[in-house]
């Protein structure tokens, strides 16, 4: 019965949301209330849902900091050359710009956070996909997966929870990995050309002569080749629109420009970025260290660190609330036991003639059960129960591991999953739309990743 429970609250929880009938909050809080009255647990939910809030407080506090910290540096111009550079190779061609989107978004998540990856995208991506219409899913799909091809790094969570679950090396498991995580990551460019024809061939091509910021306005001057944004005819403009707030982050002239502190700046997100990979500090602290630091030395007068704080307060109550939601869904399935009767389930359907081939059923189950769970429940839970039934058919543990990864594309979809609403809430996008879109493509690169696995002997 809890099985079937377990299964009936995401599929109501997805088909909701994608249908648009609650709010993602709504949903994360009503339904799993609701399911656990119908376990006869109802009596228990407060204990659920503080577990739930304990465990996930400590990301929400880094999300809080992370964006306060990011946001004071995009204000004081840190990626302002990055931005730049985006601009030049892009131009106004879509194809280029969601290409654009995946190589930067894959760059950035050399980092190992996810949060951050989508913070420095969406802001540097997010004025081009408005100026020009393009479909702000497809810039946050495309950003999606190439992230989670890249969040299997030995440092970015799944690959170190394999690792210690089946009490292996974290390298042992990521090294020979890196073919079928290639393959997965120019499978994501080739979508992404895909789908840049795909916006080129509904916008058509313009050529960037010339990008002018002037006060409150940016101005894109190009010239038409093909059919442009404004109709036809050569030497046809954009029309000029007053800029709304993301392209202000293009503006050289704002006032919260800290050109004498830029090399501050970097070295500051340099050793904030290095501490978080090398543990130093939990991650929670060193971006709440990192914030109250760069807000004292870029804004040294109180009403200048209020008024930054309250520019970024709507992203970060976003995303603090969503991840508190969050935290009801995962109380309720973990305290409910459902969770645990789900994995109990599938691992005990698995066909007998399946056990000399558990990496592959362990890859392919990866895919689902790690969008539906968290990547703690799935490698802590679920992981050893695999690797168990493998070795018993002389499957190793380090190849088991190794097919776990491939799920990660997807996963960093799930709405389990914080960094996705931030993600979102930055791109201001429905969480209802990107799922709708970007499950089959990023289910299709998971895919990729064991199919690639598999023909080269990794598992």
């Amino acid at each position: 019965m809890l099985t079937i429970l377990g299964f009936a609250m995401i599929a109501t929880f997805l088909v909701l949301i994608m249908l648009k009938k609650m709010s993602p909050i709504a949903a994360l809080v009503l339904i799993p209330a609701l399911f656990c009255v119908f376990v006869g647990k109802g009596g228990k939910l407060g204990d659920y849902v503080i577990d739930g809030v304990t465990s996930l407080a400590p990301t929400a506090a880094m999300l809080m900091f992370a964006i306060v910290y990011f946001g004071v540096m995009i204000d004081v111009g840190l990626f302002d050359p990055v931005v730049r550079g985006i601009l030049r190779f892009c131009k106004a061609d879509p194809l280029r710009i969601v290409l654009g989107t995946a190589v930067l978004a894959a760059i950035v998540s050399l980092d190992g956070d996810g949060s951050t990856t989508f913070m420095i995208t969406v802001s540097a991506m997010y004025p081009l996909y408005k100026r020009l219409k393009m479909s702000l899913v497809v810039m946050t799909g495309v950003a999606a997966m190439a992230n989670g091809v890249m969040n299997t790094l030995p440092w970015g969570g799944p690959t170190a929870r394999a690792a210690t679950a089946l009490k292996v090396d974290a390298s042992d498991i990521f090294v020979p990995m890196i073919p079928a995580l290639a393959m997965g990551l120019l499978f994501v460019l080739v979508l992404a050309y895909v789908l840049g024809r795909r916006e080129r061939g509904r916008l058509g091509v313009l050529t960037l002569d010339e990008v002018r910021v002037e006060e409150s306005e940016t101005v894109l001057v190009g010239a038409a080749s093909g059919v442009t944004a404004g109709g036809s005819g050569g030497g046809a403009a954009l029309p000029e629109e007053p800029a709304e707030d993301g392209l202000q982050g293009l503006d050289p002239d704002r006032p919260t420009l800290r050109p004498k502190l830029y090399w501050f700046n970097a070295l500051l997100t340099v050793v904030l970025l290095t501490a978080m990979i090398m543990e130093w500090l939990p991650i929670p602290v060193l971006f709440l260290l990192g914030a109250a630091l760069a807000l004292t030395v870029n804004f040294p007068h109180m009403p200048d660190q209020k008024a930054r704080i309250a520019a970024h307060a709507e992203n970060v109550l976003n995303v603090s609330g969503m991840v508190f939601a969050a935290a009801v869904f995962t109380g309720v399935l973990q305290g409910t036991g459902m969770v645990d009767h789900m994995a109990e389930w599938l691992v005990g359907n698995i066909p007998d003639g399946m056990g000399p081939h558990m990496a592959l059923v362990t890859g392919v189950l990866s895919v689902p059960l790690t969008y539906f769970m968290s990547n703690d429940g799935f490698y802590f839970g679920v992981l050893p129960v695999l690797a168990e039934a493998g070795q018993a058919h002389g499957v190793s543990s380090l190849e088991i591991a190794r097919a776990s990864i491939a799920g990660q594309p997807l996963h960093m979809s799930s709405p389990l999953v914080p960094a996705v609403y931030v993600l979102v809430g930055m791109a201001k996008v429905e969480f209802g739309d990107h799922t709708r879109f970007v499950v089959k493509w990023a289910a299709l690169t998971c895919l990729v990743v064991l199919g690639s696995a598999l023909l080269f002997g990794i598992v």
